[in-house]
């Protein structure tokens, strides 16, 4: 088996790379959070009135959002709860710079209770990059 492996390499590495690169978007999804694109995130906005939760630092937020998205930086959700307490069986798009404190932001919503979160895929980067539009303050 080993002598199959050595002569083999390159087609071994190959067979393990693919499978990894198959199984790998699996792996790094938040426990089923869905993930919602730019567009999709529009569209929810305006038939539903989804709250646009913006998790992002105080900088950050000045720097450029969302219209209308709501400033909870992660690092307070846990304090600031009663704030979006009206949401908890509404829709919510959770984002931040690339979506990486959202998915914080979001297990930690899940775990009161919110029912509705949707993940905003590549947070504000892949909103800016569909050249949708933001504010600044």
């Amino acid at each position: 088996m080993f002598e199959f492996i050595k002569q083999n390499a390159v087609y071994v590495g190959l067979a393990i790379g693919s499978g990894i690169a198959l199984i790998w978007p699996l792996l790094n999804r938040s426990a089923g959070l869905p993930n919602i694109s730019p567009t999709e995130a529009v569209l929810l906005m305006n038939r539903s009135k989804a709250l646009v939760l913006d998790v992002r630092d105080e900088a950050e937020f000045l720097a450029g959002h969302i219209q209308g998205a709501k400033h909870l930086p992660v690092s307070e959700i846990a304090n600031r709860l009663k704030e979006i307490e009206k949401y908890r069986d509404k829709p919510v798009i959770v984002h931040c710079q690339k979506s990486m404190r959202a998915k914080a932001a979001c297990s930690i919503l899940q775990a009161q209770k919110f029912s509705q979160l949707q993940n905003l895929e590549g947070g504000l980067d892949s909103w800016i990059e569909a050249k949708l539009p933001i504010v600044k303050s």
